[in-house]
């Protein structure tokens, strides 16, 4: 895909607000375990890089989302994988749908001030019995009067301690699991900053990585919220929310580029300075012909990720390849985080150097936004391939 002058421009003001407001900071939020949401997304938002993609009559640029998908790939230069994950819930899980589809009390109210960087946003999806098998969820949305009263919980909710306002994905009919889903606009604070009555944080969960990350697990109980918070249709959410999914899976795709290329790099670096039996690490055939093969992989994984975006600006489904991107990327990250920290030795072991921080973080992209065996049934699907399924 051809990018243009005005692509590189806002790839240069992202470059530019990483390097001097995230990066220097990033060791400390890692050791703290959580990074100032409300003041790093307030910055982002100063700049419009929070809605980039987004509705000009509520802040946004209005631009397509080859321009999103720039910012997505120039994220992943931020060294960890917590804060680049937090930022693509604000802009590319929890709020696509709310711009797509949302009633305007509820874009004024939710998705303006996520543009402007004034609330940080979580997404409800995911539950302690329903990760992947979105449709099994459990958390329940009736009516009373003019609201919504919603019980149950979510899990794994990334930006949880300082979330303003979940997009909640819950039942709100007895019908079939595909047809009695809504999204909604679910106001988690009041006017002083405290959780509604109703709303209970279980606990911060301890990551195996993604440390800069606040991730918790939620309660609802009798929670309250207004049917003018509704996202759409009632029972459309679960194909909302898998529409937010395609999103978020070439997000995932993307930003995990530049930080595989810096993994590589900096194993080139440790490597030709690293020496056994009287020569570097580096200068081994087998040690310099793998690290051409894994950057060979990343090139191609990227190289797929922008022609999925290609196609999607062109109009086309891009399920599948949105699908089998994502499926590359979690599995790529695996192989080459894993591949280059054999090489740093029983330093790759020690969590002060960048190669096991990525080696931690990266775990999670072959699970989170759906697992590697989600991606293949998707594909599956797609090819013809499933079990009692015609090949078209």
């Amino acid at each position: 895909m051809q990018l243009t002058a005005e692509h590189d421009r806002l790839r240069q003001s992202l470059r530019k607000f990483i390097d001097a407001e995230i990066n220097p900071h990033v060791d400390s939020w890692e050791e703290a375990e959580i990074f100032p949401a409300h003041k790093v997304f307030k910055g982002l938002g100063q700049l419009g890089l929070l809605g980039v993609t987004k509705p000009e009559a509520y802040g946004g640029m209005g631009l397509d989302w080859s321009y999103g998908a720039v910012v997505a790939e120039t994220l992943g230069y931020i060294a960890c994988g917590g804060i680049p994950m937090a930022i693509g819930v604000q802009t590319d899980m929890a709020t696509p749908a709310l711009a797509k589809f949302g009633s305007e009390a509820a874009k004024e109210d939710f998705l303006k001030p996520s543009i402007s960087g004034d609330y940080v946003a979580s997404l409800g999806v995911s539950e302690v019995g329903a990760g992947s098998d979105v449709a099994s969820l459990k958390t329940s949305a009736r009516k009373d009067g003019a609201d919504y009263v919603i019980n149950g919980g979510k899990m794994w909710t990334t930006n949880g301690l300082q979330a303003d306002w979940m997009c909640l994905l819950a039942n709100t009919s007895d019908e079939a699991p595909h047809r009695n889903k809504t999204l909604i606009c679910l106001p988690l604070k009041d006017d002083n900053g405290k959780l509604r009555p109703g709303v209970s944080i279980a606990r911060k969960l301890k990551k195996l990585g993604m440390r800069s990350s606040d991730t918790v697990q939620f309660f609802f109980e009798d929670v309250r919220a207004p049917q003018r918070y509704r996202i759409g249709d009632e029972g459309m959410g679960f194909t909302y929310q898998m529409l937010q999914f395609q999103e978020e899976r070439l997000w995932s795709a993307l930003s995990c580029g530049p930080g595989l290329e810096r993994t590589v790099q900096a194993t080139i670096a440790y490597t030709s300075e690293r020496k056994a039996f009287g020569k570097s690490i580096l200068d081994n055939q087998v040690v310099h012909f793998r690290l051409a093969e894994l950057m060979t992989e990343i090139q191609a994984l990227r190289a797929l990720s922008w022609d999925a975006v290609a196609r999607m600006m062109a109009g086309e489904d891009v399920t599948m390849l949105a699908s089998m991107a994502k499926l590359k990327s979690g599995r790529l990250i695996r192989e080459v985080n894993d591949s280059c920290l054999q090489y740093w030795g029983g330093m790759g072991f020690m969590e002060e150097t960048p190669v096991s921080r990525a080696y931690r973080d990266g775990r999670l992209a072959s699970i989170g936004g759906g697992a590697d065996e989600v991606m293949l049934s998707i594909i599956c699907k797609y090819m013809g391939t499933l079990p009692g399924k015609p090949k078209t």
